[in-house]
């Protein structure tokens, strides 16, 4: 099995490999996003208080998202070290660096709980929480965090299946959580009449399971990785690397929250309650519309991570040309489709007519570049899979706390319609940050091949 698993790696079809990863992957990130809408309607159609017990749920997800951002600051920066070690033959070092992110995840968990238990009124109402949703809201954070610790693990640790070629165990793990979640929602909620409580022990379950089940993969005979306990023991030298590789998706995953405020706040400024509607279609669309990016980077990242350290820069080269070419066709299909038919979108979230008409307009201006998305991501996540933690922070940096964020308290200083010059902030971060990364992906990628030999 191990010899098989890493042969495919070093030695199989470029373009079969990624189908066969990426197409696992790109499901888990469909199913993982259905199942929080599913979850999410079934809460508002709570009988009496839906709509208040819903709105208090939406409070609780900054807090949900820096949870799931902590788990990403460890598995991310530590699976494709894990990866590379694999390439270049060290076993034992890549089960150091599995059993220290597995310790470290477990620590997280333990200091997030209580942060969570203490202090989670106070983050909440920073968040918005209203006398009216505080009772909800606390309701469902309070079961969320004592499954803090099956979150990480579950998030964490699959991303060590994933990073050695196990796209389909990655997916099932996923899989079983959702279907759990959907099953247990209406039984706790409804049937148990526990309302936002029964949402989040459903949740909670259906995350154990799903850990559970990475954590008996990751202790079975059909691992190449095994967690073991003399790896348990932090060593420093092993996972200070990991947690700086890692330091850039924590970046991207923790400040959706702080852009979302942003833009919000703006609009509701300057353009009242419909634009902040609106916003909230345009995120939904590009949140679902990235899924297939997402996925498609996770799928290639074990392949060039191994054959970066096994020290093969023709397939690192080939499997990064194929996954920029396919993240293009990609990007710009999406682009077309927004704005030739952007009431599509608009009309799967509301039937308001006038929601309706500022949604189409704003998406025209928000998605301007959207076409450009299949180089960053594809340049950025390559710098993670080939372990470049300080470019890989640097560009997480740029476009959204550099860039995006000031620009969406700048440009309505500047431009007659405040409401487009809010929305305009998106396409113009992301003119600049992709000049940027490909700047400095096309020098440092050709010094990569270089250092190969290639």
């Amino acid at each position: 099995m191990e010899n098989k698993q890493q042969m495919e790696l070093g030695t199989k079809s470029i373009s079969k490999l990624l189908f066969s990863m990426a197409i696992p992957a790109i499901t888990a990130q469909v199913i993982n996003l259905l199942y929080n809408m599913i979850d999410r309607m079934y809460i508002g159609h709570i009988p009496e208080v839906g709509a208040t017990a819903l709105t208090a749920v939406g409070v609780t997800m900054p807090i949900i998202m820096v949870i799931s951002a902590f788990a990403a600051l460890v598995s991310m920066g530590g699976a494709p070290r894990s990866s590379i070690m694999m390439g270049k033959g060290d076993k034992d070092t890549a089960e150091k660096i599995l059993g220290n992110c597995t310790t470290a995840l477990v620590l997280i968990s333990v200091t997030l709980t209580a942060v969570g238990l203490i202090f989670g009124e106070k983050m909440l109402m920073t968040f918005g929480a209203s006398e009216n949703t505080i009772k909800y809201a606390l309701d469902y954070l309070n079961i969320y965090a004592f499954g803090t610790l099956f979150v990480q693990l579950a998030l964490g640790l699959n991303a060590f299946i994933t990073a050695q070629g196990f796209a389909k165990m990655s997916m099932l793990t996923v899989l079983v959580g959702a279907v759990l979640n959907i099953i247990l929602d209406p039984i706790f909620i409804f049937g148990f009449n526990m309302g936002v409580k029964g949402a989040a022990l459903a949740t909670v379950i259906s995350q154990g399971v799903s850990a559970l089940l990475v954590m008996k993969f990751l202790t079975g005979n059909k691992t190449l990785l095994k967690i073991k306990k003399e790896y348990l023991k932090i060593d420093f030298k092993v996972l200070l690397p990991c947690i700086a590789l890692g330091l850039s998706p924590f970046i991207m995953q923790s400040t959706e929250s702080i852009l979302a405020i942003s833009f919000n706040t703006s609009l509701l400024k300057y353009g009242g309650d419909l634009a902040v509607g609106a916003m909230t279609i345009l995120s939904s669309v590009m949140q679902f519309s990235m899924l297939p990016l997402v996925g498609l980077t996770q799928g290639a990242t074990p392949i060039i991570s191994f054959n970066y350290g096994a020290g093969n820069g023709k397939r690192v080269k080939e499997a990064f040309l194929l996954l920029l070419k396919i993240s293009l066709i990609y990007s710009i299909g999406l682009w077309a489709i927004t704005m030739l038919s952007p009431q599509i979108f608009a009309k799967m979230f509301t039937k308001d007519a006038e929601l309706i008409n500022i949604s189409i307009k704003a998406m025209r201006i928000y998605m301007a570049a959207s076409l450009l998305f299949g180089i960053q991501i594809s340049c950025q996540q390559t710098f993670i899979a080939l372990g470049n933690a300080k470019t890989s922070v640097f560009l997480a940096i740029l476009r959204k706390i550099i860039l995006l964020i000031p620009l969406i308290y700048i440009l309505p200083l500047f431009l007659q319609n405040k409401v487009n010059a809010v929305f305009l902030a998106e396409p113009i971060a992301d003119i600049i940050a992709v000049t940027v990364t490909s700047i400095l992906f096309t020098i440092q990628f050709k010094s990569v091949l270089r250092e190969l030999d290639y």
